[in-house]
């Protein structure tokens, strides 16, 4: 057990918990970062200092954008932790986390919580399949150990990352079955009350434009507005089925891979009692915080993307401003310096989130997608639970997710309700007819991550 006491620590290596960390060492503070991944970079930059000349140009200057980030922080002084599982964080102020397969804690002053994102639950027919995995999953194991499909592929969904992934597939040389993408032209006019702030950001409206325009050099068949998308096959994926125009198809393929944005990984912040909202924008929970990030009045901030979705740069610039007022609390640095580096930073986020807007309105996944209408589809991929029995399960009286463990142990397994949470609270809130709001979410305790009885021991 560590008996070091550290002002600031840092769950996370992604560009929140980075920036955050190189923030409070200009500071003077001293700084730990624990992060489960070997090396720094989180999902969004990950192992983008070992990736090859090659990898860097498939994957963009968006992803080697982020060299600069963990060189700054390899600088900084700041104490790495890699490969440490945090499975506790305390009002107290301590971090519990295995490393190593030994049991540690870290004591703190302050803590930023920057756990980051997680690929939204995508629960249609057949997405358990041997075949059907998410998109966001697959860039990954190209990022991390440049694999790439051996065979034609077909992506499906909707989000930036669905055409992002596309681009970087032809450039890499894979070949692409289809594009089906669910985004309709009700999803362009809702949009549209914020196609201002989108043209402030137009740089990232000019890379989407582009995306888009490679898939139409490449004739790659893109299936714009489909409906009711299901996977098909007997014990593994062999063909994608949706509507289009109105008209049934039907694409064969061994590989599909399905993307419906990104939410949240709240886990943590609900373990630690803090309240939430319901986010109907994003669709998703998110810790209520001040505007530094601050989980009450706990010592405990949230930045980046486990705040609640605002892409890679922002999240950056939010763990420098919890930064930023961290030092403020803890006397570090003079007034005037602070407050002017603040002004700074908040500029920057303001310009950072001017398109978010827009994103989350013209990329809202629809309901039928995030809420099985087939009772067979399994929700709870760990216990098999499947959307008809939990809609028994509140025709019997269940009011919400946690009443789901006692009716049908739903959300106890091994990922803690990650993936199956906020499906649960969506199929009970329309089988009770109300908010998600009021249906509310797992009661999540630690150890947030498995860990052995040997590791506790120890």
């Amino acid at each position: 057990m560590s008996a070091d006491i550290v002002d600031l620590a840092i769950v996370g290596a992604g560009p929140a918990g980075l920036a955050a960390a190189c923030e409070a060492r200009k500071w003077g503070m001293s700084v730990a970062v624990l992060d489960e991944q070997p090396a720094t970079g989180g999902q969004i930059y990950r192992a983008v200092d070992a990736a090859s000349p090659h990898r860097l140009s498939v994957l963009g200057e968006d992803y080697a954008a982020g060299m600069e980030l963990t060189r700054a922080f390899a600088m900084s002084g700041a104490q790495h932790l890699p490969g440490a599982a945090v499975w506790n964080v305390g009002r107290d102020l301590k971090v519990n986390f295995v490393r190593q397969s030994v049991n540690e804690a870290l004591q703190a002053r302050r803590i930023i919580l920057a756990s980051g994102a997680m690929e939204r639950p995508f629960p249609i027919p057949g997405w358990t399949y041997p075949g059907v995995m998410g998109a966001g999953a697959a860039q990954i194991l190209f990022k991390s150990a440049g694999a790439l499909p051996s065979q034609p592929v077909v992506l499906a969904g909707c989000g930036p990352l669905l055409y992002l992934l596309a681009n970087q597939y032809l450039q890499a040389g894979v070949e692409l079955k289809a594009v089906i993408h669910t985004t309709q032209q009700s999803d362009y006019v809702r949009a549209s009350s914020h196609v201002f702030g989108a043209l402030r950001g137009w740089r990232d409206l000019r890379k989407g434009m582009r995306m888009l325009a490679q898939l139409r050099r490449h004739r790659v068949p893109v299936y714009a507005g489909a409906q009711a998308l299901a996977i098909q096959g007997n014990e593994r994926a062999e063909a994608i089925s949706f509507i289009y125009k109105g008209q049934l198809h039907r694409i064969k393929s061994a590989l599909i891979l399905l993307h419906q944005g990104v939410v949240p990984n709240t886990q943590l912040s609900w373990s630690l009692g803090a309240k939430h909202r319901w986010n109907d924008a994003q669709l998703c929970w998110e810790p209520e915080t001040d505007d530094y990030g601050q989980l009450e009045d706990s010592g405990i901030y949230v930045a980046g993307d486990s705040r609640g979705i605002v892409g890679a740069k922002a999240s950056a610039s939010q763990g420098r401003l919890a930064a930023i007022e961290i030092a403020r609390r803890l006397g570090c640095g003079d007034r005037e310096t602070r407050d002017n580096r603040e002004t700074t930073v908040r500029k920057e986020l303001a310009s950072q989130l001017h398109i978010r807007p827009f994103l989350d309105a013209l990329y809202r996944p629809p309901t039928a997608h995030r809420i099985p209408q087939d009772d067979a589809v399994v929700v709870c991929r760990c216990e098999e639970v499947t959307a008809g029995q939990i809609r028994k399960y509140a025709d019997l009286g269940c009011q919400g997710p946690n009443q789901t463990k006692a009716f049908g142990r739903c959300g106890m397994g091994p990922c803690q309700g990650r993936l199956c949470g906020l499906t649960v609270t969506e199929l009970i809130a329309e089988a009770r007819g109300v908010t998600p709001g009021e249906v509310g979410y797992y009661r999540i305790r630690p150890p947030i991550k498995p860990v052995t009885l040997s590791e506790l021991a120890g």
